[in-house]
C-alpha cells in the first residue's frame, strides 16, 4: 500500500502576518523580561564585560567616560544586548514556530539539530573570545603602548569592540553549520570542498584580518579554530550524507 503524499499546512497572506505579529510579540516579550533584571544589574554586567581589558591595565590607567551620559547609557545598551543574547534560544524558537508549518517533515528532522547546533555554536565563539582572545589580546596591546602613554580607553568604545568581536567570534564559530548547508542543498560538491582546503585557509585568514584588530595574534586565534571548524564541517558533512544514503529507499526496477 502505497503512502500518501505529505501535505502542509496552508493559510492566507493575512493569516501568515498574523502568526509572524504574534511570534514577534512573544520574542520581544521573552527580551524585555530577560532586559529587566538586567538593567538592574547594568553597571555589575558591565564590569564582567569589561573585566579582561581592566586586568590587563598598567597600574593607574582605567577606563573612562568621555560623554555626559556615556555612564549611564553604555551599561543600559550593553544590557540589552545580554538579554538578547540570553533570550536568543527563545527568540529562534518564535522563528522556527512560525517556519515550521512550511516545511515537510524530513525537513524538520534535518533542521532541529542543525538550529540546536548553530545557537551552541554561536555561544561557544562569544565565550572563546571572552576567555580566551580577550585576555591575550588586551595584554598585548597594553604592553606595546609606547612610553609615556596612558592607557584610559573610553567605556563607549570598548563596548563597541567587545560586541564587535563577540559577534564576529560567533558568527566564525558557525562555519560547520555553512559547510553542513553547503553541502546538503547541493550547492557545492563534498569533494570540491575538500579540495580547496588551501584556499579556504588563505581566505579565512583574510576574514580573521578583516573581523579582528591589526594584530597577528587575533587574527591567528580567529583563524586557526575558524579552519578547525571548516574540517568539522566536512566531517559532519560527510557523516549526514552517509545517512542519508544509507536511509534512501531502494530504487524500483525499471
Amino acid at each position: 500500500m502505497s503512502e500518501e503524499p505529505e501535505t502542509l499546512a496552508e493559510g492566507t497572506l493575512i493569516s501568515h502576518l498574523l502568526e509572524l505579529r504574534t511570534r514577534l510579540i512573544r520574542a520581544a516579550i521573552a527580551v524585555l523580561i530577560v532586559f529587566l533584571p538586567c538593567a538592574y544589574y547594568a553597571n555589575r554586567i558591565f564590569s564582567y564585560v569589561s573585566k579582561p581589558l581592566q586586568d590587563k591595565l598598567p597600574a593607574g590607567a582605567h577606563l573612562v567616560a568621555t560623554g555626559v551620559m556615556s555612564p549611564f547609557t553604555v551599561p543600559l545598551k550593553l544590557s540589552f544586548f545580554v538579554a538578547l543574547f540570553l533570550a536568543m534560544p527563545y527568540v529562534l524558537y518564535q522563528i522556527w514556530a512560525f517556519v515550521a508549518p512550511g516545511l515537510y517533515k524530513h525537513e524538520k528532522i534535518f533542521a532541529v539539530p542543525l538550529l540546536v547546533t548553530s545557537i551552541a555554536l554561536f555561544y561557544a565563539g562569544t565565550a572563546f573570545a571572552y576567555f580566551l582572545v580577550f585576555p591575550l589580546m588586551f595584554k598585548f596591546f597594553t604592553n606595546v603602548a609606547p612610553d609615556g602613554v596612558t592607557i584610559m580607553t573610553d567605556i563607549t568604545s570598548y563596548m563597541d569592540f567587545a560586541l564587535t568581536m563577540f559577534l564576529a567570534f560567533g558568527v566564525a564559530f558557525e562555519t560547520p553549520i555553512a559547510v553542513v548547508l553547503l553541502v546538503v542543498t547541493g550547492l557545492v560538491d563534498l569533494a570540491k570542498l575538500t579540495s580547496v582546503r588551501g584556499y579556504v585557509l588563505i581566505g579565512i585568514f583574510v576574514i580573521a584580518a578583516i573581523l579582528t584588530p591589526p594584530d597577528a595574534l587575533s587574527q591567528c586565534m580567529m583563524a586557526i579554530p575558524m579552519y578547525a571548524l571548516y574540517e568539522g564541517g566536512i566531517l559532519m558533512a560527510r557523516i549526514l550524507m552517509k545517512v542519508r544514503r544509507d536511509n534512501a529507499p531502494p530504487e524500483e526496477p525499471k
